[in-house]
């Protein structure tokens, strides 16, 4: 692999027009990524028919390879020859438009083709589906450490991205309570034109995100590859990034945190439909959870600077956990006062949703100045890997626990024990995940506030020193000349 040197330009002095198109590749990503989220869990198992057994294989196979292409994309990003801030940027533009046909193939009615056929292409789809995703998630999430050195400046990037994600995510939801209906009779009808003119809507409407991304971000920490190989630069920059106490826990938080949003916004799917009855409302619980977002992210960076990022994100967290504890044993029957819980957990999610990249950027900054080295694209990458097995574990426990009290479409409405299994479960999965997330940050996360003002300190003094060592091998490679 190949060691990179950085050449500096300006880092900081950040316009609105940075900022919104920034925000503009997580709009891209996650309409396409919403789909998966919101309905291809019950696309998979109630339109298509596939068993609850082959769609737990099909997603823990699928992501336990997205999850090892992570690191895979992040060194082809960090060792692959380009111009001078087109590094991660380009790969938008590339990628965008496989990524959206990918897209439209997983929700190609399959079922004439029987279960086997329809499992095997489901899976293939996927498979294709999650590895173009990575191909442009890695690269955008990378561009953010290259944007600007500025702390402020990355808790607002971190602020505009999450509100993308947050924009990006709602046609999905919307399309999820559209093309299931409930019949007077308690039966569902799965209106398939609905869905596939969504999704196809959905993934142009990605290419176009993604290009305007790629026209209004600007790459200003430039980093381009040495012409020497370092032998084991790979396996020695994931053991440092491993062993920085900061990108471990922030690695776990993250992947915790996936786990336990992927995990209710795919059981909401069954909830609603089954449960309350009310496949319409479907959408609402993770609009809860992104309406607080778009309060929170006015005062997020005041409340930063005040209490420290790690601290306002394991406080949420500690909300959003408790809130779902307390009624797991209420048994809540009308899903409007479930919906206000969703509401109350949306305010503590709030902050580390908003915040958690820039507490990757953080922990990058950290592994940084410990090693004296920027590998932005191993670092995320390796982050990313992290999420992917939450997404994994998200799966497992969504399908697993359906298994557990025998889920079967045609028989839950009137079975109270089976609808009585799935409340509780969808109330204490999530709750355990968010707890953990709080002792995570709050006991093992070391960038308090205090720390994190004598790492802002010590990383520019590193970026400096960086760029003057690249400024004298330019000097040294003139004479050489």
């Amino acid at each position: 692999m190949e060691k990179e040197v950085n050449y500096i330009q300006k880092t900081s002095g950040l316009k609105k027009i940075d900022y919104f198109g920034y925000a503009m590749g997580d709009v891209a990503s996650l309409l396409v990524f919403g789909l998966v989220n919101s309905i291809l869990q019950i696309y998979y198992t109630d339109y298509l028919g596939l068993s609850l057994v082959s769609v737990m294989i099909l997603f823990t196979v699928s992501r336990i390879w997205d999850a090892c292409n992570d690191p895979l994309m992040g060194r082809i990003i960090d060792t692959t020859k380009c111009k001078p801030g087109s590094r991660y940027r380009r790969w938008l533009v590339l990628l965008s438009v496989p990524l959206a046909i990918a897209t439209v193939l997983m929700f190609v009615d399959v079922r004439s083709l029987g279960q086997t056929g329809a499992f095997i292409f489901a899976t293939i789809t996927y498979i294709l589906f999650c590895t173009l995703y990575t191909g442009t998630n890695i690269p955008y999430g990378s561009m953010a450490a290259v944007i600007t050195s500025d702390e402020k400046e990355r808790n607002t990037l971190s602020v505009f991205r999450s509100m993308g994600s947050t924009f990006g995510a709602f046609p999905a939801m919307a399309l999820a309570g559209m093309w299931i209906v409930s019949n007077p009779d308690g039966t569902k009808t799965f209106k398939y034109n609905v869905l596939l003119i969504g999704v196809i809507i959905i993934a142009v409407l990605s290419i176009v995100g993604y290009f305007i991304c790629y026209k209004f971000s600007k790459e200003r920490i430039v980093t381009v590859p040495e012409k020497k190989k370092v032998k084991g630069y790979t396996f020695k920059t994931i053991k440092g990034l491993l062993s920085t106490k900061s990108f471990l826990v922030v690695s776990l938080a993250g992947m915790l945190f996936l786990a336990g949003q992927m995990y209710q916004q795919s059981y909401n799917q069954y909830l609603f439909t089954y449960v309350f009855d009310a496949p319409g409302l479907m959408s609402l619980p993770t609009i809860m959870q992104y309406l607080p977002v778009a309060i929170v992210m006015f005062f997020s960076n005041k409340l930063c600077k005040k209490f420290g990022r790690k601290e306002i994100c394991a406080v949420g967290m500690l909300l959003a956990g408790l809130s779902f504890l307390s009624i797991a044993f209420l048994k809540v029957t009308n899903p409007y006062i479930y919906l206000g819980v969703c509401l109350v957990s949306g305010i503590g999610n709030s902050f580390i949703f908003l915040m958690v990249w820039a507490l990757v950027n953080d922990a990058i900054d950290d592994y940084m100045v410990k090693s004296g080295r920027r590998d932005d694209g191993t670092a995320y990458s390796l982050f990313t890997f992290c999420r992917q097995i939450g997404q994994t574990v998200a799966a497992i426990l969504v399908n697993a626990g359906l298994m557990s009290f025998n889920y079967d479409k045609d028989l839950i409405g009137n079975s109270p024990e089976m609808l009585e299994s799935m409340y509780l479960q969808s109330c204490l999965i999530p709750a355990i995940l968010f707890i953990l997330i709080f002792v995570l940050l709050w006991f093992f996360y070391p960038l308090n506030k205090k720390r994190l003002q004598e790492l802002q300190v010590e990383k520019e003094a590193v970026l400096e020193k960086i760029a003057l060592e690249n400024e004298e091998n330019k000097e040294q490679e003139v004479v050489s000349e």
